[in-house]
């Protein structure tokens, strides 16, 4: 039998062999599993047979959810966190919980194992050693940009999360802010069937992208190589200096002067910086 407490327990991002022996005895002996999606887990759990009850905690019941988690808990009961791919609270449902477990004084316990994250930069060959995890970026282009023009000198390796029905746009404004040039790995659908990895400057991946749809299904890991200073940007750099302007400037006449001097659109400056 599991102790007392909450266990954070990894689970596959896609293929069901990646699981740990430990993940496995901890899911078929605890009191309560708390699901992101009870109908997809359903499909890990009866692949190793494991029939432990199952609650639904994701990130619009998550708030009510946690204390009756906790009240289980604290009554004696074993619990098992888990989302519906990877490792808990990285881009999923499951800090609420896990914070108020730990102000409550009740134990939390760590099960290691598949990340998307650290999958893709295992892969990517970009620098893994300082990198920084952005999660998924804004959906509209306007702030989807202006957040990649404050990451755009940021010299650490930077990952994202991106969707199918957005990969494409994502990809043509990181070439815009960051520069056609930067060195990009695009991660695709990790350890499924169909799995594949484009590495090329980020120009020619806008190509790729668009040249085979293939590409543009399933579920991503963007890995970008981090700001060099030789490479390109000029965007990012004409915001950064933009936005060091509009304190002596007005917007409009900063965005003139940046746009100027490293030769891009005044409007896309004065655009992003007005956002």
């Amino acid at each position: 039998m599991s102790q007392t407490g909450l266990y954070v327990v990894a689970t596959p991002i896609g293929n069901l062999e990646d699981i740990s022996y430990r993940a496995v005895r901890i899911l078929s002996g605890v009191d309560l599993i708390a699901a992101e999606d009870t109908r997809h887990s359903r499909v890990l759990l009866s692949h190793y047979s494991i029939t432990t009850p199952m609650l639904a905690l994701h990130e619009h019941n998550e708030a009510r959810v946690a204390g009756q988690v906790l009240e289980r808990i604290r009554a004696g009961a074993s619990v098992a966190l888990i989302s519906d791919a990877g490792t808990p609270l990285i881009s999923d449902p499951g800090y609420r919980l896990v914070r108020a477990a730990r102000e409550a004084g009740l134990p939390v316990f760590s099960l290691p194992g598949p990340s998307a994250v650290t999958a893709a930069l295992s892969i990517a060959g970009l620098p893994p050693d300082r990198f920084v995890f952005e999660g998924f970026l804004p959906s509209r282009s306007a702030a989807r940009k202006k957040r990649l023009g404050t990451l755009a000198t940021e010299p650490r390796t930077l990952l994202f999360f991106e969707s199918s029905h957005r990969i494409e746009a994502t990809i043509s404004d990181m070439a815009e802010i960051l520069g056609g040039g930067r060195l990009v790995a695009v991660c695709r659908e990790l350890t499924k069937k169909f799995e594949t990895v484009l590495r090329a400057p980020l120009a020619e991946i806008c190509k790729s992208l668009s040249q085979d749809q293939h590409q543009t299904k399933g579920e991503f890991v963007i890995v970008v190589d981090g700001f060099a200073g030789s490479q390109g940007g000029a965007m990012s750099a004409a915001l950064n200096m933009a936005t060091a302007l509009i304190a002596y400037l007005p917007a409009s006449q900063a965005a003139r002067v940046a746009a100027k001097l490293h030769d891009v659109s005044r409007r896309e400056v004065y655009r992003l910086l007005d956002q």
